[in-house]
């Protein structure tokens, strides 16, 4: 609680506030943009979420692919015990547009989105996209939406197999939604071309993250980097 308000809890340097002067700033920059974000929901949607209001916004650190990039969590209350947490994702240009064009969607955040409805056989409640005061471009989704994962490590060689095969339909099946299938399957062909090219690659992307990891540790060594590292 900030006052009388509720708040998020900082938790560096994952989840943090900005400096104070520019909090109240990125506060009100975010109340702005919602507008936009409430259009981009499907109407079922707007009547729910127009029972929340937003009290608070964080930075949050993410992924590597996400690194350079703008990534808050936004605290939104329907009441004393109703929050939603809405995480907020700067969009950029695909870096596949240079090879297969520029997008149809005039923002961004609206291309990630169609991708993800077009693929996923059920989406994100509060999937939407929005654009901030400065002209960046986001995507807009719950914080935590229940995602199952497994643990790898754990795996035999037989299971990491059988869950290959499962990833591998998971994401035939989610290409085969997107309305173009037949094309797909007429560049992949019936040859094991591609599916080497595919396994050449994993093959070769792991060993440069073993190269990258040991380039790390080497500059944690040498005092070059500061690291923080989480209890287990």
């Amino acid at each position: 609680m900030r006052g009388e308000s509720p708040a998020i809890k900082d938790n560096p340097p994952l989840i943090y506030h900005p400096h104070t002067d520019s909090e109240h700033s990125l506060l009100e920059q975010a109340r702005e943009a919602f507008g936009m974000y409430r259009e981009s929901l499907q109407e079922d949607r707007r009547t729910l979420i127009d029972r929340y209001e937003i009290k608070d916004l964080a930075f949050k650190v993410v992924g590597v692919g996400s690194v350079g990039t703008f990534c808050g969590v936004m605290l939104l209350m329907a009441s004393e015990n109703d929050p939603l947490f809405l995480q907020v994702k700067e969009a950029r240009t695909s870096v596949l547009a240079p090879y297969a064009g520029k997008s149809p969607y005039a923002n961004e955040g609206q291309r990630v989105v169609s991708g993800y409805r077009r693929i996923q056989s059920a989406s994100d409640a509060f999937l939407g996209w929005t654009q901030g005061r400065l002209g960046r471009q986001y995507f807009v989704r719950q914080l935590k939406d229940m995602k199952l994962s497994v643990q790898v490590e754990v795996m035999t060689p037989g299971s990491i197999c059988e869950y290959a095969t499962l990833c591998g339909w998971t994401l035939a099946r989610a290409h085969a939604r997107s309305g173009e299938p037949a094309q797909i399957s007429g560049y992949l062909g019936k040859s094991e071309t591609f599916e080497k090219a595919v396994a050449k690659f994993g093959i070769a992307y792991a060993d440069q993250t073993e190269v990258d990891h040991e380039v790390l540790l080497n500059a944690v060594r040498k005092g070059q980097v500061d690291v923080m590292v989480e209890p287990e």
